[in-house]
């Protein structure tokens, strides 16, 4: 059984940073594309990155990009999500997700090839 669960997310000041963390297992990690999708209040599910399965090549929304780092740890089966320079826009909660294929979809794959994604951690950017 594919499981994905989140972590890492709190509240934390405008400027500030954080790592996300997801630990998978049910599935042979490294073989699959996986992808971080946020939810702001209010509003649909955003896409904001996402990880070839052996971590070689990614990308970001432009929401995003030069700021936050997507990574694979094959060794621990875990994806991560290092943010820098956070904003107010960037509350939500976050998920991470899995792809039933190795190179990450691109365009409007981005969202509807998902798989399956994790309950989610809350991220909040406030002062």
């Amino acid at each position: 059984q594919v499981q994905l669960v989140e972590s890492g997310g709190t509240l934390v000041q405008p400027g500030g940073h954080l790592r996300l963390s997801c630990e998978t297992a049910g599935f042979k990690f490294g073989n699959y594309a996986l992808s971080w999708i946020r939810q702001a209040p209010g509003k649909g599910l955003e896409w904001i990155s996402a990880v070839d399965g052996n971590g070689a090549r990614a990308t970001y929304a432009d929401s995003v990009k030069d700021r936050f780092v997507i990574s694979v740890d094959l060794a621990k089966k875990t994806l991560h999500l290092r943010m820098n320079n956070l904003k107010s826009d960037d509350t939500g909660v976050y998920y991470c997700a899995k792809y039933r294929r190795f190179d990450r979809p691109l365009g409007v794959g981005a969202l509807s090839e998902v798989e399956l994604r994790g309950p989610g951690t809350q991220v909040t950017v406030s002062s």
